[in-house]
């Protein structure tokens, strides 16, 4: 059973569209559900791991960041899985961890209601960009896989800034790059730390509530929380 819907509705209709419309692509736009399976087979059958070698992998993510350093997110991936592994007696040799990883990443279905909400945005009149922690190769393979390139007008990799998000720099050089101000871009996630790092560059943000996935309390507030692209859609489109 989905989450109650928690936006306010009211007042949506005087709200400005913005220009951009920038989506996170994993969890976001791609189920991860078939990844639980993959990994899991590695790790002795413990699905029940994946949500901590997906919020490990994300740890290193920011670690690299705030060192100043940077690595493909599939590369940090693999390492993250062999400590995971690891701390779970299972050994896992660098290659199998790196091949598992890739393969997952790049075979993931969209989420049922994806596609027919981004064909109504962009009948609309939205500009969709994706902006992932992916590599550029990564995103390329994902959407090819899923059949989402077509939907999209650019499609942006940290890798370019070599910052991951929510680093500041990140959503900074993503406004850059399409020539836009922070206020004109909007970001939709499923993730509460990528929607609050969004907000705190000056970006608008829209948290799609995934199975699993919370705002952060201490964030500001996001202009719109929906269960699903569905929701979301319907909010966009009644904007003026």
């Amino acid at each position: 059973m989905k989450n109650k819907p928690i936006e306010n509705h009211t007042n949506i209709i005087n709200k400005t569209r913005p220009k951009i419309l920038f989506f996170d692509v994993n969890e976001t736009l791609l189920d991860l559900t078939k990844m639980k399976k993959q990994i899991g087979q590695v790790l002795n059958g413990k699905e029940d791991l994946l949500s901590l070698w997906f919020t490990t992998m994300l740890q290193y993510s920011l670690v690299t960041t705030v060192s100043g350093q940077y690595k493909h997110f599939s590369t940090i991936g693999a390492a993250t899985l062999q400590m995971v592994a690891a701390n779970n007696g299972i050994s896992i040799s660098s290659e199998e961890a790196r091949d598992t990883v890739i393969n997952a990443l790049r075979a993931l279905p969209p989420h049922p209601e994806v596609i027919s909400a981004l064909t109504t945005l962009k009948q609309e009149g939205y500009t969709l960009v994706s902006f992932t922690n992916s590599s550029n190769e990564g995103v390329k393979k994902q959407f090819e896989y899923a059949g989402l390139t077509a939907y999209f007008e650019k499609m942006l990799s940290v890798e370019d800034v070599r910052k991951f998000k929510p680093a500041t720099e990140a959503y900074q050089w993503a406004a850059q790059k399409m020539g836009v101000n922070p206020e004109e871009c909007m970001l939709v996630a499923a993730h509460g730390w990528d929607v609050a790092g969004a907000m705190w560059a000056g970006w608008r943000a829209a948290f799609i509530s995934r199975p699993g996935q919370q705002l952060f309390p201490l964030a500001p507030k996001t202009e719109i929380e929906a269960t699903d692209l569905t929701e979301l859609t319907k909010i966009l489109v009644a904007y003026s």
